[in-house]
This record gives structure tokens, sequence and C-alpha cells, in this order.
């Protein structure tokens, strides 16, 4: 299986703007939005160092990715509606 990109702006192109406007006006976005960043960017590292990373534990951290982004997601869902 290939590595992929999953930075947000990529995962939901309809709403690049309103990211970036979100990144820069609102605090709780940018917070979940740089913990998924770092984390996003944590397990594509050791996908690609092919890392001695316990199975158990890379599952857990794409699970923690996931639900990053389901939050992340949401918050553009609100955003976009308010606009």
């Amino acid at each position: 299986m290939g590595i992929s990109s999953h930075e947000l702006h990529l995962e939901f192109p309809q709403y690049k703007d309103l990211i970036q406007e979100l990144r820069n006006n609102d605090l709780r976005f940018n917070e979940k939005l740089q913990e998924y960043t770092e984390l996003d960017y944590e397990i594509e590292g050791l996908e690609k160092r092919d890392s001695p990373v316990g199975d158990d534990k890379l599952h857990r951290m794409k699970q923690k990715r996931a639900q990053l982004k389901d939050d992340l997601y949401q918050m553009l869902i609100s955003n976009a509606k308010a606009s």
C-alpha cells in the first residue's frame, strides 16, 4: 500500500479558503489543525522509514488522526453554513 498525503487542504479542497481563514482567525481550529498536521507527519515519517513501531501503536495513531480530521471537518461545515 502506498503512502499518501493527508494534508487537510488536500482532503477537503472545496474548503481550501475556509481552512486558511480559520487557521488565521480561530484559535481552537488552529490548535486542532496543528495537532492533526503533526500527527500526520509523524505517521507519514514512520511509514516512509518503515520504522519499528508496533501495528497496535500505528493503528491508534491513525485512529486519532481520523478523529481529528472528523472534528476539523465538523468545524468546517459549521463555519461554511454560518457564512
